[in-house]
């Protein structure tokens, strides 16, 4: 990578510091993701954030840390350095950077390298991080794989990375400031807020007292709390005696629907919809049978109020909400309004733009509203009963008491015969007539007598009767009711069912008002009783029904989670039929497979007791028109539903394959795999015909959806089984892969290194040699030039004789010739050496050619030679050459001679083991034998006297990673990559041949040429 690319790559890591400096408030994130991808750019071994404590003098622990899994830990390690306030505390308080190459070459002090040594630090860059003017922590760059030369560039960019991290903990700081204020402005706001919702109840409850009207009251007071709360509706319900209810005031903003209009105008508002759990529908219809039966539900158990900030996030039912919508709510408050300690009504608040997270204060507004119109209610209340009383005192009380008598009987049961039985002999008692009856109308307006009383000495008219025109004309004077009867219409809802009459037979009779009331009352109630018989009967079925529908969802969901909580396709179709078959009764529930070509077999089966399996039955499916349309219309996703096969078109018989199945009635659904028709469930009723309810078809639509879906998940399952098996096998082949690139590099490196130092060596060697010769020469003509001298000059003067005495003339005369020839071995020897290393580089050579193998067997040996032979001459190692007469060889010079190098390696290492561990006695050898085999092979083999392979492991040893070394001391790859040259590259074979304590050789064949 080029300096440019690194500074650029610099420049990113710091910009992305700084994005999340910017993005992100939580300086802990900020600090973890920076060291991170600091030590990524920067190739360090650690980058840490060292924080001092600030109440001890410069202690402190790093509490964040990106380190390389081979190095220790630094994280909560306590450190004091006594050396620090001395040498570094007012450099870094100036912000000025520390960078050290090497911990033992820099001149640090013996503490702070203890320290340093102490996480395995060779070098390290720190950092002053800076929080406004104080000294906050140190950002530290270890590099703890060897001393490291930091470049400028580098130094720079971890500054400005500490630069920022400073600013990040100003702004933590701040932030932490701002919090503060945030919280201590909030409690003041609140406690205002408190102060001024009091006064807002205060004055709310003093209007609410100011009058007697309650109508007046109700007004006011939900126009003021809509206006107050801003709400969209406040409302107040109130009960009936009978704890049905309905809305009496509301005041809501523009563009809601008014519900006291609603709820004239819809009357599907007043249907019963108790299954939705009206305990919870605080806002209830007009006819609210939960509360009516359970006298006010929650409320009567002192629940005073209840809140809803979602109506979607409470847990609610389906048609609950439904309810809710369609009071256009959305979330709401809703306050019990007690009088007399019973429960009258309740003063709801409805927000219905959205969710509102209602305040506690806002609830407690609502509360004291709540109790104040309690009392209101209670104080107009007893003013109403007051004039009523006054206004009542004249009437028939024992007629009232009868008629009440009369309406509690009715309301007390619910069987229809006892109520007209009880009707009529309380009419004919509180009456004194003759006779009591109710008539009842078909629809063609005929009709017949249910129930009658009457006096002793009159015949029971319980009879079909004609209906005449006339029986309608109430109040008319002429024909056969003109003066001795009354009647009164009985009402089911808004429909006419049917006629209360009273006779008197005997004699005309004057109907007083009274009387008429009585008997219009009665009728009413009769109408509430038949309405509730109805009522009652339509909750009864409709229980069977929920029931049974409940009990099915509960089978359905729980057959759903057996067939998710498997993958195992048989236990999924096993458990779906057996569950099909009970839930829906059935006697056969199948499960049939298409094959490829659309002809198909029955791959499960669930039958009742008595019935012959399937495949008993139709061994063999073979369905043409399935065959030829390829599924027909149930790849269309239809579904076959036969009430009755008798009057069924044998047409469609043939198509759901049940003739041999004796069945008489069936559905059949579609199983899809994504989008493939996969198959068919069939639920089949072999007894008699069967009208199939909605609901089973549904549930067998939803087995047959969910079986789709197991079929998916184990599809899934397969092939994801096999994507892992292919990916670990690709995984291994990569990491093989790239093990062998590496020592291929390395063995690359080595060679171009190798090369480098030869052809540097070779040089400066060559001058050397050169210049020895004519070195030679001269040293021997001034050696003659100085003995003509003595000859000439036997008697010098003392000057040059004292001088010649201490140089020892004689000796360096004597030993300079030697010196010389010395030198000219040594040359020698160099030159040598620089050939061996240049042929077994081999960089000129990484073509296939011929060459002489034992040039590349003697240059790496003589590459290995320092460990051969030792200084130590006792773990000198012997070679045994027994080389034969081989031609030049076509191969990859260098790939061969790596093999030469892996092979001979490990013949050392296995040596000097089996010397150190005393499993060798003999002398250490290592022999080199090559030999030319057959016609065009050559083999050589290279064999140690070392311990040997264990047993059983000769055949692992070219394994990629496999190694018989202790960990730490091998790869795995020198046998492999050796391997591969020979068997890969060259078409030859390797082998080894070894017995445990007999050493170990390795045979080795190619051609000659390729």
């Amino acid at each position: 990578m080029t300096f440019s690319l690194c500074q650029g790559e610099q420049q990113k890591a710091l910009s992305r510091v700084i994005a999340h400096i910017r993005e992100s408030l939580d300086i802990d994130t900020i600090f973890k993701i920076t060291v991170t991808e600091v030590r990524q750019l920067l190739n360090t071994d650690r980058v840490g954030v060292f924080r001092f404590y600030p109440e001890l003098e410069w202690e402190g622990e790093f509490i964040y840390e990106d380190v390389g899994t081979e190095w220790v830990s630094a994280l909560a390690a306590k450190l004091r350095d006594h050396c620090f306030a001395a040498e570094f505390a007012g450099l870094y308080k100036q912000g000025r950077i520390k960078a050290i190459a090497d911990i033992y070459l820099d001149g640090a002090s013996d503490c702070h390298v203890q320290i340093l040594e102490r996480f395995q630090v060779r070098a390290n860059i720190a950092a002053p991080l800076m929080k406004g003017k104080d000294l906050w922590g140190l950002l530290c760059i270890h590099q703890c794989s060897g001393p490291r030369q930091w470049e400028g560039s580098e130094i720079e960019f971890v500054q400005l990375i500490a630069e920022h991290l400073g600013v990040a903990l100003q702004q933590a700081d701040y932030l932490e400031q701002v919090k503060l204020q945030s919280a201590q402005l909030a409690q003041a706001k609140a406690r205002e807020k408190s102060a001024e919702w009091q006064k807002i109840i205060a004055k709310t409850i003093e209007k609410i007292r100011q009058s007697l009207d309650l109508e007046s009251i109700f007004r006011t007071s939900t126009e003021e709390l809509r206006h107050l709360l801003k709400a969209d509706r406040v409302a107040i319900y109130r009960f009936n005696p009978d704890w049905s209810g309905e809305f009496v005031f509301e005041s809501l903003s523009e563009g809601w629907a008014a519900l006291m209009l609603e709820q004239l105008q819809r009357p599907e508002l007043g249907e019963n919809i108790s299954e939705c759990r009206l305990q919870d529908l605080i806002a209830p219809p007009v006819a609210d049978t939960y509360l009516q039966d359970t006298e006010g539900g929650r409320f009567t158990k002192g629940e005073v109020y209840r809140v809803c900030n979602d109506i979607y996030n409470t847990g609610f039912s389906d048609c609950y909400i439904k309810v809710l919508e369609s009071y256009q709510a959305r979330a709401y408050v809703i306050i019990a309004i007690l009088h007399n300690q019973k429960l009258w009504g309740l003063l709801a608040v409805y927000q219905n733009t959205g969710p509102r997270d209602w305040q506690e204060d806002e609830v407690y507004l609502l509360t004291q509203v709540g109790s104040q119109f309690s009392v209101a209610l209670q104080q107009a209340v007893f003013l109403q009963q007051m004039q009523t009383q006054a206004a009542e005192i004249s009437k028939a009380a024992e007629r009232q008491r009868g008629l009440a008598n009369t309406v509690e009987k009715i309301r007390q049961s619910l069987d229809i015969d006892t109520i007209f039985k009880t009707t009529t002999q309380e009419v004919l008692r509180l009456l004194e007539v003759e006779r009591v009856a109710i008539y009842r109308f078909y629809p063609d307006w005929s009709g017949e007598f249910v129930a009658d009383s009457i006096v002793d000495g009159w015949t029971p008219m319980v009879k079909p009767q004609p209906v005449t025109e006339r029986l309608l004309l109430q109040g008319t004077h002429a024909g056969k009711f003109a003066r001795n009867e009354i009647f009164v219409p009985i009402s089911q809802g808004e429909k006419l069912w049917g006629l209360l009459v009273a006779y008197q037979n005997s004699q005309p009779r004057y109907w007083q008002d009274e009387e008429i009331n009585l008997l219009a009352q009665v009728g009413i109630q009769l109408g509430v009783a038949l309405q509730q018989a109805e009522s009652l009967k339509q909750v009864q079925v409709q229980a069977e029904k929920l029931a049974k529908a409940t009990e099915r969802g509960k089978a359905l969901a729980a057959t759903v989670e057996k067939i998710r909580q498997s993958l195992d396709l048989n236990t999924i179709f096993a458990t779906s039929t057996q569950e099909v078959q009970r839930l829906l009764e059935v006697d056969r529930v199948t499960i049939y497979r298409f094959r490829p070509d659309w002809s198909g077999e029955f791959v499960a089966e669930s039958l009742a007791y008595g019935w012959t399996p399937i495949r008993e039955l139709v061994p063999v499916i073979a369905d043409d028109y399935l065959q030829k349309t390829q599924g027909g219309d149930y790849a269309n996703g239809k579904i076959l539903v036969i009430k009755d096969t008798a009057t069924t078109n044998t047409s469609i018989r043939h198509i759901a394959l049940t003739e041999p199945m004796e069945a008489r009635a069936y559905m059949i659904v579609p199983i899809f795999q994504g989008e493939k028709l996969w198959g068919l469930l069939a639920a089949y009723q072999n007894t008699k015909p069967r009208d199939w309810q909605e609901d089973e078809v549904d549930l067998l639509v939803q087995i047959g959806s969910q079986l789709g879906v197991g079929l998916q998940q184990a599809e899934l399952l397969e092939r994801t089984r096999r994507q892992k098996e292919e990916i670990t096998q690709t995984l291994k082949e990569l990491q093989q892969t790239q093990s062998q690139l590496i020592q291929s590099e390395k063995m690359a490196g080595l060679g171009q290194l190798v090369a480098g130092v030869a052809h540097e060596i070779n040089n400066p060697i060559s001058f050397i040699y050169g210049n020895i010769p004519y070195v030679t020469q001269h040293t021997e003509d001034l050696l003659n030039l100085l003995r003509l001298y003595q000859e000439n000059y036997p008697q010098p003067t003392g000057v040059i004789q004292q001088q010649a005495a201490e140089m020892d003339l004689d000796f360096i005369a004597d030993d300079l010739p030697k010196m010389l020839t010395s030198m000219m071995m040594g040359a020698d020897r160099i030159r040598e050496l620089v050939l061996s290393l240049r042929t077994f580089s081999r960089l000129d050579e990484a073509e296939m050619k011929p060459i002489d193998l034992h040039e590349g067997i003697e240059s790496t040996l003589l590459i290995l030679q320092h460990w051969l032979q030792p200084e130590n001459k006792s773990l000198a190692i012997e070679v045994v050459k027994e080389y034969g007469d081989l031609p030049l060889v076509e191969c990859y010079a260098a790939q061969m001679n790596q093999v030469f190098m892996n092979i001979v390696s490990n013949a050392i290492d296995a040596l000097k083991n089996s010397a150190a561990s005393g499993t060798i006695t003999d002398h250490p050898k290592i022999w080199i034998r090559t030999a030319v085999i057959e016609e065009n092979y050559i083999q050589i083999r290279i064999a140690d006297n070392g311990c040997g392979i264990p047993e059983g492991m000769e055949s692992r040893i070219f394994e990629p990673f496999f190694t018989t070394k202790q960990p730490g001391q091998g790869t795995g790859l020198g046998l492999s990559i050796s391997y591969q040259i020979i068997v890969e590259k060259h078409g030859g074979q390797i082998k080894c041949v070894s017995q445990p304590g007999n050493g170990c050789e390795i045979w080795i064949e190619i051609p000659m040429k390729r």
